[in-house]
């Protein structure tokens, strides 16, 4: 499993939300380039990174933060955040970033998706974001009456072959995963699921492991250090990944 540890972005800042509400964004870390390189020397291979006045605006913010950390480390970026356009997609897969999350784009512009995934593959990631089982798009603002799993089945149809899954509820709540709904995921479709929200501990990271999740995004918990970055890695095998 691969342990993806998070930096968010506002406004040039490393931030955390609660349950993805902007009004909660702390500060977490003084450099969003020497936590990236913290990360790196703890045996991070991938750095999840958000662009969350992106994902609001909807369009590319804050580019020269995430183009420098794909510069400046040997990690591999995984970035969401406001990329709903193919222009976008090419500018930051040609420019360093390794993948690229899909997630208002899934739900609003599946053609783009089905494009997207046909000419990148699985440097494509797809983001569904839930609450109550529904997704929810525009940073997590705007709701929808699709299910997430309904969705994720949509997507797989179009060819995508990543899926990272957030239960907005859990998200920097450090009250653990969405077990039940993360399962449920990960039986209905073939994809490879990504697990995000409410992540606390070294116990989260085994049960996750046991799933057969193919990978977890970890932020609040290292931030607060509920989570030793190192120890997940360790126990997840991720270094051993690519």
């Amino acid at each position: 499993m691969i342990l993806f540890p998070a930096i968010d972005i506002k406004d040039g800042q490393c931030v955390r939300l609660l349950r993805g509400e902007f009004a909660t964004a702390a500060k977490v870390a003084e450099d969003y380039l020497e936590t990236a390189k913290s990360f790196q020397k703890q045996g991070a291979t991938w750095i999840h990174m958000v662009d969350l006045d992106g994902a609001v605006e909807g369009v590319r913010k804050n580019s020269t933060i995430f183009l420098n950390v794909a510069a400046e480390t040997k990690a591999n970026i995984q970035l969401g955040g406001g990329i709903r356009n193919m222009e976008t997609v090419d500018y930051y897969l040609s420019s360093g970033i390794s993948r690229v999350v899909l997630g208002s784009a899934a739900i609003r512009d599946p053609d783009f998706v089905k494009e997207a995934v046909r000419k990148h593959e699985e440097r494509i990631a797809i983001g569904i974001d839930a609450m109550d089982g529904l997704a929810k798009a525009d940073g997590w603002l705007v709701g929808s009456k699709i299910s997430y799993l309904d969705l994720a089945k949509t997507m797989e149809s179009l060819g995508a072959t990543t899926i990272i899954y957030t239960d907005i509820s859990r998200d920097g709540t450090l009250t653990g995963p969405n077990l039940k709904e993360l399962e449920a995921i990960n039986d209905a479709v073939s994809c490879d699921i990504i697990a995000s929200g409410g992540i606390r501990d070294i116990g989260d990271i085994r049960d996750l492991l046991q799933l057969g999740m193919h990978g977890a995004i970890c932020g609040k918990s290292i931030y607060q250090g509920t989570l030793d970055l190192s120890e997940a890695i360790t126990v997840s095998g991720s270094n051993r990944e690519d």
